[in-house]
């Protein structure tokens, strides 16, 4: 973000939109929270599937913060960048963002966090990741 550039913009590659629907919402209207780790693991497990070219399994979740609800019929944009890897494993950020309804308003950030993979082969056990 430059000076002049007073609206902060997401940091990572967007990998998923899905409008928020109202088969999501709490009692009081609001997209629930499980519902966006769901997509933020999707998110999260395509960049990380490609790096790590097979299969994977998700072992962490950290720093889940939510900032602000989100609406039945917004635009939910997810943001990912790889952020460490190791000999098995990798580590995936992800941003989410959203749009209003009517896209009328500035965007804003809903949540972030950051979600450990691991390599694995057709048993199940670890496996190396070949770069």
């Amino acid at each position: 973000m430059s000076e002049l550039d007073t609206e902060p913009r997401p940091s990572g590659e967007l990998i998923l939109q899905v409008l928020a629907h109202q088969n999501n919402t709490n009692a009081l209207g609001d997209i629930y929270g499980g519902w966006l780790l769901q997509q933020m693991d999707m998110a999260s497990g395509v960049t990380a599937r490609k790096l790590a070219q097979g299969r994977l399994a998700a072992v962490s979740v950290g720093g889940v913060n939510f900032m602000v609800p989100v609406q039945v019929g917004a635009l939910v944009s997810f943001y990912t960048e790889v952020r460490a890897t190791g000999r098995s494993s990798i580590e995936v950020f992800v941003e989410v963002w959203t749009d209003t309804p009517n896209f009328q308003g500035p965007r804003k950030k809903v949540t972030e966090g950051m979600f450990t993979y691991v390599a694995i082969d057709e048993n199940g056990r670890t496996r190396t990741i070949t770069q």
